[in-house]
């Protein structure tokens, strides 16, 4: 009988188990592992042995996953880095394994090799380009788990920064199987939704990238997926990619030369979709148009078209949930923050900027009015520069008819009445309030309307009214702001019937936004004697 089989099957466990005692320390040691750390670790156990028990033992409880843990903190060290060459044909296998954990390590070791590389010698991408790297992380990308598939983009965008990584990531001819536009027109619709996800990643890398990106007509894939009804789940996938998309510094400039304004204002329009899609839509139009540059790049009747949409929808008593209509007043807010968008709500044939102003003064429903108050204040000017604040004088007559006209149909009767009901709500109403408050001051208007209540002064100028942070900091700017348009009017300055609001102002700002008291001269504590 043969005892030798035996006795290799013992020496060997007894050796995976010291690996994999050795594997578990080094991946659970707390903070960075460093060069040194590295190096000791693989001397012990080198690469190949690594390697070999990771193919070899799987069937070892706990052995892959932390094999894969250990290697990929040895290959985030520049000494790892250094041997990953000499390794590809493991990664290659990796690639391609059945094992989850296996792929997504191989998916991290290929960016640890590109983020490691020396640019000027192209060596990184020489290798990329020598063992077939691309196609493999592109596999991975629309058939592996959510792990997989966000560690092959993570790759993927390291390629495209570096030189010659862009030729590989975006092949010259559209006939080519790695073309993204090939790529998603065999996939599933999972698949097609990470193809998308990934330019919106290669979008980010820079303006360069961006601008090939549009020149490929990959762009046109958002177009026709968020065309396409069919899947419901799809199109919001592909909406919040957009989302995320219009964030992007350079975006603007590049997404107002397709249809995405025009696409996305017939979601809105389409009373027939669910209502989560034309919230969406909603917030994207909202974000881009929230932009300054914008309107240099985009089209003016293309925005009207969204700001029509909008309205329709708001004008709507049908089909129109809470949510929604949140979602559109928060929208306008956003075309709002910038002063071109603020004069065009203000200015154009619809009643949108009625619909938030309305809403602003709305009791019927909280987040409504929140929204609202939100969208007011950034109407007025509270985010945008001090010299930005005033609009032009139609806007700024347009605004205050609003105001007036919302006050006329409550029983406060006057604005003051208005903004006083908004600050005697709850705290995170009145939160809200402050913000148009703020910013509304600066119109003489407004100043006299708040000057004439003078319980709107003791709350804005009441330190302990707030008891958040923020809340804090709200009321004192908002104080701020009325005791600075206060000080700037000769009128009102010299206005003995107001020298007691002039008083509380004066007096709230030097102390500041966080509850400051007085000062008060020391008081003696007088104390019992203690008795045993």
């Amino acid at each position: 009988m043969d005892q030798t089989a035996p006795m290799e099957e013992e020496y060997f466990m007894e050796d995976t188990s010291r690996l994999l005692e050795a594997a578990s320390d080094f991946a659970l040691y707390p903070g960075v592992q460093n060069d040194a750390a590295a190096k000791e670790f693989l001397d012990r156990f080198p690469l190949p042995v690594i390697i070999s028990a990771l193919q070899a033992r799987a069937d070892v409880p706990g052995l892959e996953s932390t094999l894969v843990n250990c290697l990929e903190r040895v290959f985030k060290t520049k000494y790892g880095a250094s041997l990953i060459p000499h390794f590809m044909p493991f990664v290659q296998v990796g690639l391609q394994a059945a094992s989850q954990e296996v792929r997504c390590l191989a998916c991290k070791t290929v960016s640890c090799l590109l983020e490691n590389s020396d640019e000027k010698s192209l060596s990184a991408v020489k290798i990329i380009i020598e063992y077939n790297i691309y196609p493999l992380l592109l596999d991975c990308l629309v058939n592996g788990n959510e792990q997989v598939a966000a560690a092959s983009m993570d790759a993927i965008k390291t390629l495209a920064c570096l030189q010659r990584g862009t030729n590989i990531v975006f092949p010259a001819s559209d006939s080519e199987v790695t073309h993204l536009r090939n790529l998603a027109a065999q996939c599933s619709s999972l698949g097609r939704v990470r193809v998308l996800a990934l330019i919106v990643k290669l979008f980010s890398v820079s303006s360069s990238v961006a601008s090939i990106i549009y020149s490929s007509n990959l762009l046109s894939l958002f177009e026709a997926e968020i065309s396409n009804f069919q899947d419901t789940l799809v199109t919001l996938s592909v909406l919040e990619l957009l989302y995320e998309m219009v964030e992007i510094r350079h975006a603007t400039e590049i997404l107002s030369r397709t249809e995405l304004l025009q696409l996305l204002a017939s979601i809105i329009s389409n009373s027939s979709l669910e209502s989560i899609l034309r919230s969406r839509a909603m917030m994207i139009c909202g974000r881009l148009l929230s932009k300054e540059d914008t309107y240099m790049f985009t089209d003016e009747s293309s925005v009207r078209v969204v700001v029509s949409a909008i309205d329709g929808r708001l004008s709507s008593s049908e089909s129109l949930d809470t949510d929604e209509c949140e979602a559109a007043l928060e929208a306008l807010g956003q075309i709002g923050l910038s002063t071109q968008g603020a004069e065009l709500l203000l200015l154009s044939t619809y009643s949108v900027a009625r619909h938030v102003v309305y809403a602003a003064f709305d009791r019927q429903g909280r987040g409504k009015q929140l929204a609202a108050l939100h969208a007011l204040g950034n109407l007025a000017g509270e985010a945008r520069s001090d010299n930005s604040v005033i609009l032009n004088g139609s806007a700024e007559e347009t605004l205050r008819l609003l105001i007036y006209e919302a006050a006329s149909r409550s029983p406060k009767l006057t604005p003051s009445g208005l903004f006083l009901s908004v600050l005697q709500q709850e705290a995170e109403t009145r939160l809200a309030g402050y913000r148009p408050i703020t910013a509304l001051v600066a119109r003489p208007w407004c100043l006299m309307e708040i000057c004439s209540k003078e319980e709107i002064v003791d709350i804005v100028t009441d330190p302990s009214i707030e008891t958040t942070k923020i809340g804090m900091e709200a009321r004192y700017g908002c104080c701020q702001a009325i005791h600075k348009a206060f000080t700037r009017s000769t009128k009102l300055m010299s206005d003995p019937s107001l020298a007691g609001i002039a008083s509380k102002l004066q007096d709230a700002v030097r102390r500041g936004p966080f509850l400051a008291r007085r000062r008060s001269e020391a008081q003696p504590v007088v104390m019992t004697a203690e008795r045993f």
